[in-house]
């Protein structure tokens, strides 16, 4: 299966004037002013990346702070959002990026599909979050166990076959995999093969055109990360 075509139009149709901010929930408004429970909002990509990085270290410290729960802070964000970062993660229950970065409703614009794969299905979603959220920031999360990275190693390793719409997704991570030393241990490996599915999604994305112009015009930022069951450390890949 090939892998989808983010082509100009897919990765930035705000620039036609087509206006679906309400179908999604957001207006021509501005976002929530400051507040007692809220942080400026991140003027680029550098502070949107520290903004994460710091809210996942609380997380890690056990001191979360959970301001953007609160009643006062979602009437804010009746008529409006402005998330600071899209996060493309997995749909495991273990990996929720809300908690994991210390985020809270307006914060994140989030996607969760199996393997953190990128697919027909997933393009739209990312599509609005840079053309009509204009976030400054795309996250790929990867993390460690998972459990699609894991059955396409199963694939590749003994030749077996999973359901007709598991093995579409399989499919999907496979590219990504293949220049991998299947030698390895079954634990390197299998880190390595997370990193890797990361690495792939990211590479899908900043070599489309319209998501390489992006990049190139610092329109938006891109990194991949991997989460650490054990640990709840993201550790950001170069």
């Amino acid at each position: 299966m090939t892998s989808p075509n983010l082509n100009r139009r897919q990765w930035i149709v705000a620039a036609g004037g087509l206006s679906l901010g309400m179908a999604f929930g957001a207006s021509a408004k501005e976002s929530p002013s400051k507040t007692a429970d809220t942080e400026p909002y991140p003027s680029g990509v550098g502070e949107a990346l520290a903004r994460l990085k710091k809210g996942n270290q609380r997380f890690r410290d056990g001191v979360s702070r959970h301001t953007h729960e609160t009643a006062s802070w979602r009437s804010l964000l009746v008529e409006t959002q402005k998330p600071f970062a899209t996060v493309l993660g997995c749909s495991d229950s273990r990996v929720p990026p809300e908690l994991i970065f210390d985020a809270g409703f307006g914060d994140l614009f989030t996607i969760r599909v199996a393997g953190n794969i990128i697919a027909e299905d997933v393009i739209g979603t990312l599509q609005y979050g840079v053309a009509h959220l204009h976030t400054p920031l795309v996250v790929v999360l990867g993390h460690e166990g998972c459990g699609a990275v894991g059955a396409t190693l199963e694939e590749m390793l003994h030749k077996t076959k999973e359901l007709e719409h598991i093995e579409s997704l399989i499919q999907l991570i496979k590219p990504g995999l293949r220049e991998l030393d299947l030698n390895l241990d079954r634990a390197a490996l299998m880190k390595a093969a997370v990193e890797a599915n990361v690495r792939w999604s990211m590479r899908q994305l900043s070599t489309s055109p319209e998501g390489e112009r992006a990049l190139r015009e610092k329109r938006v930022g891109l990194v991949g990360g991997v989460y650490d069951l054990a640990t709840g450390r993201v550790r950001f890949l170069d």
